[in-house]
C-alpha cells in the first residue's frame, strides 16, 4: 500500500475511531456474569439475550478466557474500559483503551474492521495496543469478539448488524 492510501486510511480509521458514541450500559446477570446471547445453538440457556446472535455459547465462554489472558489488563475484565474518558489522550499522546462492552464506539465498526484492530493492533488509530495477528487463531480473535459482544445491549447489537455487523 503506497503511502497517500495508507495516510488516507488511517485518516479515516482515526474519524471512526473517535465518533463518540452510546452511553448503553453493560448487561450483565445477578452474579456478574455477562448474559449469553441467544444463537440457534444455545436458545434454552438460562439468562440469554432475546436477540439471535451471530455467535454461540461456546465461542462466549472461550472469548471470555482469550479476552482474560489477552485483553482484560487493558480494556477491563468485562469489557468496561480501565480509564474515566477513553477520548481523552494520555500524558504520552496516546488514546486509551476504549471499553468494548456497548459504551463506547466498537459497535460502531463491523466485524472485519473489530478483527483487523485484533490482528494489527491500534497504534494507526493512535494508541498502543499490540497486534495479535501472530498471537491469536481466528477463532480465538472471534471469540474474544463474541465474549466482549455479550455485554452488548440488544439495542446495542440490533444497530450494529444495521451498521454492516458480520459483513
Amino acid at each position: 500500500m503506497n503511502f497517500k492510501v495508507m495516510k488516507k486510511f488511517v485518516i479515516l480509521f482515526v474519524a471512526i475511531f473517535l465518533v463518540s458514541c452510546s452511553d448503553q450500559a453493560a448487561v450483565s446477570q445477578a452474579d456478574g456474569s455477562p448474559q449469553i446471547p441467544v444463537s440457534a445453538s444455545n436458545e434454552d440457556v438460562p439468562g440469554a439475550m432475546g436477540v439471535e446472535r451471530w455467535n454461540s455459547t461456546e465461542q462466549v465462554v472461550l472469548g471470555r478466557e482469550v479476552f482474560t489472558q489477552n485483553c482484560a489488563v487493558c480494556h477491563g475484565a468485562e469489557a468496561q474500559g480501565t480509564v474515566v474518558d477513553w477520548r481523552e489522550k494520555l500524558d504520552d499522546g496516546s488514546f486509551p483503551p476504549p471499553p468494548l462492552n456497548g459504551s463506547a464506539h466498537a459497535w460502531h465498526h463491523p466485524q472485519e474492521i473489530l478483527l483487523r484492530v485484533i490482528d494489527y493492533g491500534g497504534e494507526a488509530m493512535g494508541g498502543k495496543m499490540p497486534a495479535f495477528i501472530d498471537v491469536l487463531e481466528t477463532d480465538e480473535k472471534l471469540a474474544a469478539v463474541a465474549y466482549f459482544q455479550s455485554f452488548w445491549t440488544d439495542e446495542i447489537y440490533q444497530q450494529w448488524m444495521q451498521m454492516g455487523g458480520t459483513n
